[in-house]
């Protein structure tokens, strides 16, 4: 296994991992709001690839005998002039997906990404690395946990109209 900054020929391999990552979110959504939209597989990874581009970020993939086995983006926001208002404001490095094949998944794979991505955000100064999980991906929030990130801000949600 080797892990390579992302190649434009590999785009469809992201889009699979993706689409992958999507219908697992999808199958666990408790609250029946996520979607894989006809034009996921087309324009989600070109969406993502773009906010990294655009934000000083990284994408990379660990691949296996040539096939992309897993992935993860990063990215480093710029801060708005009244973030700083109420926030101290270091410079932090937010991980925008991290995707490890079904069947490469419990083997370290998701431990090397990460550990990739972090020595990315160590080198540009990054204090702090972020990531959202979805509430319902207990094995995602157990990994995260097990890789010392905690939780800081909750989202909440309520349904208050029928359909």
């Amino acid at each position: 296994m080797e892990i390579i900054d992302y190649e434009d020929k590999y785009l469809n391999d992201v889009r699979n991992l993706l689409l992958e990552l999507e219908e697992y979110i999808v199958s666990i959504d408790k609250d029946y709001l996520d979607q894989v939209h006809e034009e996921y597989w087309e324009k989600m990874a070109l969406a993502d690839l773009e906010e990294v581009h655009n934000n000083d970020g990284k994408c990379y993939l660990a691949l296996e005998n040539g096939k992309v086995i897993g992935l993860i983006m990063g990215i480093i926001p710029e801060y708005d002039n009244n973030d700083y208002l109420d926030y101290k404001c270091p410079k932090r490095g937010i991980i925008t997906e991290l995707i490890v094949a079904n069947e490469f998944r419990e083997k370290g794979l998701g431990q090397h990404l990460i550990n990739k991505m972090e020595l990315y955000f160590t080198e540009k100064e990054c204090k702090y690395v972020l990531i959202d999980v979805f509430a319902y991906n207990i094995p995602g929030i157990n990994f995260y946990h097990k890789n010392g990130y905690h939780s800081r801000m909750h989202t909440m949600i309520k349904k208050i109209a029928s359909d």
